[in-house]
């Protein structure tokens, strides 16, 4: 294909995803904007006028990032393993699988929904948050960074999902199993210096501990381990989530036979 017909394949996937996405809004948006609404009135409003300031910000402050990027990581992750399986059990991929379309291009579409949900959902949650305590910006670049870096992360690994997945069963094992337990223990609504020593080594063996770290940093400017790391932990799995949907594409894994 030339890059024309590639613009014109992608722009049609993404045109699918951004159409679906707004068109069904109380379904894509409205429920993380309503969870996170209660979890800032729950735990910020009342719990948190309990807690005493962690590093100089209050409790409310605190949770606003890792509340945002909850709702990015699990938006970007549902959007890509629901839209993607839907398409294998209605056998719609299999157009796109016969088309002159390149691998790389089929995930990129995909990958670009997830996106796109993620970050809309995070956005709205970020301005919801507003009710309910002053926004402080320490570093935009970082934001954005850790933002973009991690919707693509759990775009990838809803594709794999959706790849392996046999079943309506199999797409919420995953979010209900390991990406929720992960991400409550991922530091939103602590910071792991609060933990006895032996949990706090434990706490670092979970991923999502590091992006969220690294986008409350970009926030408040304090961050429970080095920011490089974080940069590091997310750049080097979103190359591995990366490879292995492109190797699953090029076999046919769950998509051919």
């Amino acid at each position: 294909m030339n890059r024309q017909a590639i613009l014109i394949s992608y722009g049609t996937m993404l045109r699918k995803e951004f159409l679906r996405i707004v068109r069904i809004w109380s379904q894509t948006l409205l429920p993380s904007v309503v969870t996170s609404g209660l979890y800032f009135i729950v735990f910020g409003a009342f719990i948190g006028s309990q807690v005493a300031p962690i590093d100089g910000f209050s409790y409310m402050q605190f949770i606003v990032p890792g509340l945002v990027m909850m709702a990015v990581i699990t938006n970007s992750y549902m959007n890509v393993v629901s839209t993607f399986y839907f398409a294998k059990w209605t056998r719609t991929i299999d157009e796109i699988l016969i088309s002159p379309t390149p691998d790389w291009v089929v995930i990129a579409g995909f990958i670009t929904g997830g996106i796109i949900r993620g970050v809309l959902t995070g956005t709205l949650v970020l301005l919801v948050s507003l009710f309910f305590t002053h926004l402080a910006i320490y570093n935009i670049a970082v934001i954005f960074g850790a933002l973009i870096l991690t919707s693509v992360l759990f775009s990838l690994a809803g594709l794999i999902n959706g790849i392996y997945a046999k079943g309506f069963d199999g797409i919420s094992i995953v979010p209900t199993f390991v990406l929720t337990p992960l991400t409550y223990l991922g530091g939103i609504f602590y910071s792991i210096s609060l933990l006895p020593p032996f949990w706090q080594t434990v706490s670092l063996f979970n991923p999502i501990l590091y992006m969220v770290n690294a986008f409350r940093y970009g926030f408040l400017g304090i961050s429970d381990v080095s920011l490089w790391t974080c940069f590091a932990v997310l750049i080097g799995f979103t190359l591995l989530f990366g490879f292995v949907a492109v190797y699953l594409f090029k076999k046919g894994i769950g998509l051919k036979n």
